[in-house]
């Protein structure tokens, strides 16, 4: 399978890994995550095809500017939705001297999706909530995804960054951050751990795209709250 689809590029990114990326934004997603910034990405069927050649081509543009953290992560989406092409696409940049990095949600996992994380070299991991029903009423998914993800990180002894969004009400307390911690002590291989405000800038795009925003209305997270609880997680 040398076809995948393709939402956009990101060039000269500086927040979805280590170092200078180019991120490449896989179309289609199986989560209705709340807060999701790119409900656009959601349909599988949407975005257009591209072949390994272009994610090759358009990734080695990048790569005077990688240098040794550097390289490329694949998002969306929820880029494990297409494991298959995944896998080819970080084998073929590897072949050039290029690192890759999956950004996953956690909500799904299939037969190609371990052959991906394996063959790349860092995962990034959004932690949308701890608690299992929580988590299905934030994202319409079960945890079942999530453990898979996890015990196949652990098992491959995989790199891994963790996100964490706050928002207001729903998990920005104290508590909450205790019952974080203590979930990832069941993931072994943490490089780092990074709390990300929740932010409305997405409320006009739902409008046009005639979706139900679910959080309408509810303010941005407080970067002083945010920085406090920051405070609080395990240093790794």
């Amino acid at each position: 399978m040398n076809k995948g689809r393709l939402h956009s590029i990101e060039t000269f990114g500086a927040v979805d890994g280590p170092g200078i990326r180019t991120v490449f934004f896989l179309q289609g997603c199986p989560a209705r995550c709340a807060y999701c910034h790119n409900p656009d990405t959601w349909d599988p069927c949407r975005g257009r095809e591209v072949d390994l050649d272009e994610i090759v081509s358009r990734a080695k543009r990048g790569k005077p500017y990688y240098g040794e953290d550097g390289g490329v992560t694949f998002s969306g989406g929820e880029p494990l939705l297409q494991g298959k092409f995944l896998f080819e696409a970080i084998k073929s940049l590897h072949a050039e001297g290029i690192g890759s990095a999956i950004d996953t949600s956690g909500t799904y996992f299939d037969e190609d999706s371990e052959s991906a994380i394996a063959e790349a070299d860092l995962v990034l991991l959004d932690i949308k909530h701890t608690d299992g029903t929580v988590f299905k009423e934030l994202t319409g998914r079960g945890q079942e995804s999530l453990f898979r993800l996890i015990e196949v990180v652990n098992r491959l002894e995989k790199p891994i960054w963790i996100r964490q969004v706050i928002v207001p009400g729903l998990n920005d307390t104290q508590e909450y951050i205790v019952a974080l911690n203590d979930f990832l002590t069941n993931i072994e291989t943490i490089r780092k751990v990074e709390l990300l405000g929740y932010h409305n800038m997405a409320e006009s795009k739902y409008e046009k795209l005639g979706i139900e925003y679910k959080l309408k209305g509810l303010a941005p997270m407080s970067s002083e709250k945010l920085e406090a609880l920051s405070e609080l997680i395990i240093r790794i």
